[in-house]
């Protein structure tokens, strides 16, 4: 990418990201009929426990780029997603930039259990701004990517008979139907055999040439070597690594081998 051509989608400006999980642990005070009683007489909690779960991540993400998001498991990797999709709040003194509408796989798309895959199709591409005729258009093609129906006609089956890998590779497949300017992918690469994940990485590939930005988190280290030329490793909230993906990788593997 030549440098005229950086335009910056995502910016995070020493972003810190704390939960704060009020009430005591204690088996009294936090059983429900306390909480109910907290509640109703507005008493405010006397413990509160915070989990600082991103420290002072900053990083500037361009259009065109496929960026991996590495680290252990609680490195506080989905955390970040969630906090460049707008879902959490950024402590005072730090910020979070992003062009246009972050979408998170999974959440803008939120599929309902009730009703059939291929009526979820149509309300997720609906969601998403699609209008009733290109909705119609890509159906069946969203159906196909997600290889649904490779054992029987499920899409005419309520989302509660799916497995958990089947729901994972239709919110994909919807998501991805939509050109994005930022998309948040959560271990959905992770599901599915070889031949869906080969399709997912070819999107990928698509929508950063549409001069999409895709941050990938996946514990499967291929899957980020195969679709991410950049990669930011997280540990304990604190961004250790920021650069090619190869070089990343190599850093990181090193710390895990410790």
């Amino acid at each position: 990418m030549a440098d005229t051509e950086l335009v910056p989608t995502v910016i995070a400006d020493n972003a810190h990201i704390i939960y704060r999980i009020h009430g005591s642990i204690g088996p009294h005070q936090s059983s429900p009929l306390s909480s109910f009683k907290r509640l109703v007489t507005r008493q405010k909690s006397t413990a509160v426990r915070e989990v600082h779960a991103v420290k002072g991540a900053s990083f500037v993400a361009y259009k065109g780029e496929a960026i991996g998001l590495i680290g252990t498991n609680g490195s506080g990797k989905s955390t970040l997603l969630r906090a460049i999709a707008g879902l959490l709040p950024v402590e005072s003194g730090g910020a979070i930039y992003a062009s246009g509408q972050p979408s998170l796989l999974g959440v803008n798309a939120a599929l309902m259990n009730d009703l059939s895959g291929e009526r979820n199709v149509t309300l997720g591409c609906l969601a998403m701004g699609m209008t009733p005729a290109e909705v119609k258009d890509k159906v069946a093609d969203i159906i196909d990517f997600s290889g649904i129906n490779e054992r029987g006609d499920f899409s005419s089956l309520p989302m509660r008979t799916y497995s958990s890998g089947m729901g994972a590779r239709l919110r994909f497949a919807i998501a991805a139907a939509k050109k994005h300017d930022v998309l948040l992918i959560d271990e959905a690469l992770a599901t599915g055999d070889a031949k869906f994940r080969k399709r997912s990485e070819q999107r990928v590939r698509d929508l950063r040439a549409e001069a999409g930005t895709v941050f990938l988190v996946s514990h499967s280290e291929q899957s980020i070597r195969d679709t991410c030329e950049r990669s930011i490793w997280l540990e304990g909230g604190v961004i250790k690594a920021d650069g090619p993906t190869d070089d990343v990788m190599k850093e990181y593997e090193t710390f895990v081998k410790k």
